[in-house]
């Protein structure tokens, strides 16, 4: 799998691209934005490079992580990981709403980076990403009060008016969805929407959920049950 690696500093570049690469990864390293920018844009002969992942240090020398972030995602559908040193879950959830996949809190163990690596690249972009998640709907379109879940074109409308949604957010919000009033469990969730058991990823989905809620400006779409899971609350239409 070819990586993009945007990070300023050659020393910590050159140590993660060394792991990346005994584990398969071919690594292009990105020292700014605008390097990263041009990295993913289309080559004169117009072919798009083609990348797995964009790993994405927000501490750039010339830019603002999260600008460069949401330019990168106008330009490529590519899965995005924020490396960030901003532990805060509004943070996490700015990320989110700009088109970030995943994140990573510095300092972080090499075998957590590699294990989000490997779980937001599973899924390539496409109607076929929704997964268990939709191959269980009876129909196409799932609607829940004033939102509309279309599973085949991967769209999300409240009220007529689109929503932007990430890969595993909408994943997330399909199964919650299918099964309305129904309690999912933290690791059936986190098995089936990210296909791991890693006890890591826990945190992860509590971020999504949060950006989820923001984005559909329904904080009590999405329910917690205490010590359980999350469950879906179907609105009133």
């Amino acid at each position: 799998m070819r990586l993009l690696l945007v990070e300023d500093d050659d020393h910590v570049a050159a140590a993660l691209s060394a792991i990346l690469a005994k584990h398969g990864f071919a690594v292009t390293h990105a020292r700014n934005g605008e390097e990263a920018l041009q990295a993913v844009l289309p080559t004169a002969q117009g072919e798009r490079p083609s990348y797995g992942v964009i790993l994405l240090d927000l501490g750039l020398p010339d830019q603002d992580g999260y600008q460069v972030c949401g330019r990168i995602r106008k330009l490529t559908t590519t899965p995005v990981i924020m490396v960030t040193a901003r532990a805060d879950v509004r943070s996490r959830i700015h990320g989110l709403n700009l088109g970030a996949d995943d994140y990573v809190v510095k300092p972080y163990d090499p075998g957590e980076l590699l294990a989000r690596i490997h779980a937001v690249s599973r899924r390539s972009t496409g109607p076929e990403e929704t997964g268990a998640a939709a191959g269980s709907a009876e129909g196409t379109r799932l609607r829940l009060g004033s939102v509309t879940i279309e599973l085949p074109t991967r769209r999300v409308s409240v009220a007529g008016e689109s929503v932007q949604l990430t890969r595993k957010e909408f994943d997330l919000l399909a199964l919650l969805a299918q099964r309305p009033g129904v309690v999912f469990r933290r690791e059936q969730i986190i098995s089936e929407v990210w296909h791991t058991s890693w006890e890591g990823t826990g945190r992860t989905l509590e971020v999504h959920v949060a950006s989820l809620r923001s984005k559909l400006r329904m904080p009590a779409l999405i329910e917690t049950v205490r010590g359980v899971g999350y469950r879906l609350v179907a609105p009133a239409a």
